[in-house]
């Protein structure tokens, strides 16, 4: 199974706790960014919150799938993968929110080609992981998709439609997720003393906590430059008032500051089993269930207006609930036909040949067509 943020290894491979352990810390603050969207436009404490999730769990996501990703030319048993982990369950669940919104009233109007809220990630994976084998044929593959999410942002004919904004503002960390697997981190991490090991944690712990002061010492200006816009990726500069030429100075920053971040937050993941890296298989579910936990909670006006404190520390422990409530077992067997399909009906019984035509045998030992002469 493919999670959005893995491309986890096989199952019949040993599983990394540590890789576990940061896809469900990272997932649950997916859940934790989406919980608390509608208390930022009247909380700065909510809102510093907001940004400081932002700074670094989507990009987070996108790289460790690209830490993930084979880049190889793709076999018959990836394809298969490509479809049954990541286009059928975005069908799946993209007709269900289109059937969902139909019987709230809204109009039926079923458009794959426009993902539904976290949708989007899907499509893009889709993409990245057909482009990453011709991206690293390439001599300098990392900087060639920095440039390609820079210059997307000047144009904003490159809008939501099949998610293309986003698929080509966040490239950088897929490409960077695959470079960290090509350096082989995982093994040199794991094979540090303990005393090294804390001292990349201190380094770490210091990077996110100047990275939190400066945020909540000049939240009132970062509201003003609109650097949320920023950090979501799915814009052209000019569409949000940034049609200056710097603009895109401001996303080479953050792609910069993202990638030591991602860095950052898996040197702080434990190494070892804790109490949740089994939830750490799991994070396909949660992220295509818990928008519909989350729904009505964000559309409800519930969370409109000013707030008692401790609403955010609330909406906060109900989204790490919801995410250890989406990583049992019982879920996933209930949920499992639309979360991970088979579909075994669709696909061939034997593979095709590379050209698409039919293998025939030799000439010389087909059987004569027509009456020998005598």
């Amino acid at each position: 199974m493919i999670a959005p943020l893995t491309g986890a290894p096989p199952t019949h491979r040993r599983r990394v706790p540590l890789w576990d352990n940061a896809r469900w810390v990272a997932i649950t603050l997916m859940v934790i960014g989406h919980a608390i969207l509608k208390l930022i436009s009247e909380s700065d404490v909510s809102y510093a919150v907001y940004l400081f999730i932002y700074a670094f769990h989507v990009p987070l996501f996108v790289g460790v799938s690209g830490y993930f990703a084979k880049s190889g030319p793709p076999g018959t048993r990836q394809l298969h993968r490509l479809l049954t982990d990541i286009v059928f369950p975005y069908l799946i669940f993209e007709t269900i929110w289109t059937v969902l919104r139909w019987m709230l009233g809204g109009r039926f109007w079923l458009d794959y080609s426009t993902a539904s809220w976290t949708l989007w990630f899907l499509i893009a994976l889709t993409i990245w992981r057909i482009a990453l084998p011709y991206l690293v044929l390439l001599r300098y593959p990392l900087l060639i998709s920095v440039l390609i999410s820079v210059g997307a942002g000047y144009l904003p004919a490159i809008d939501s439609t099949f998610a293309l904004s986003r698929t080509l503002g966040l490239l950088p960390f897929f490409v960077f997720g695959w470079h960290l697997r090509q350096w082989q981190i995982t093994g040199r991490w794991l094979t540090l003393r303990t005393a090294v090991v804390w001292r990349w944690r201190a380094g770490a712990l210091a990077l996110f906590g100047t990275l939190l002061l400066v945020i909540f010492a000049n939240i009132e200006a970062l509201r003003a430059l609109k650097i949320r816009r920023f950090l979501l990726y799915d814009e052209a500069y000019p569409t949000f008032g940034y049609d200056q030429i710097w603009a895109g100075g401001i996303r080479l920053l953050l792609i910069g500051l993202a990638c030591a971040l991602i860095v950052a937050f898996l040197v702080l993941m434990p190494r070892r089993q804790t109490w949740f890296t089994a939830l750490g298989a799991a994070t396909m579910y949660i992220y295509l269930l818990h928008s519909f936990l989350l729904y009505p909670l964000r559309e409800s006006g519930i969370l409109s207006g000013p707030q008692p404190f401790w609403v955010l520390p609330g909406v906060i422990v109900l989204s790490v609930g919801i995410s250890v409530l989406l990583s049992q077992k019982f879920v996933k067997r209930l949920f499992r036909p639309l979360v991970e399909p088979k579909a075994r009906w669709l696909f061939r019984t034997e593979a095709a040949t590379p050209t698409g035509t039919i293998v025939l045998p030799p000439e010389d030992s087909l059987p004569p067509r027509g009456p020998t002469p005598s």
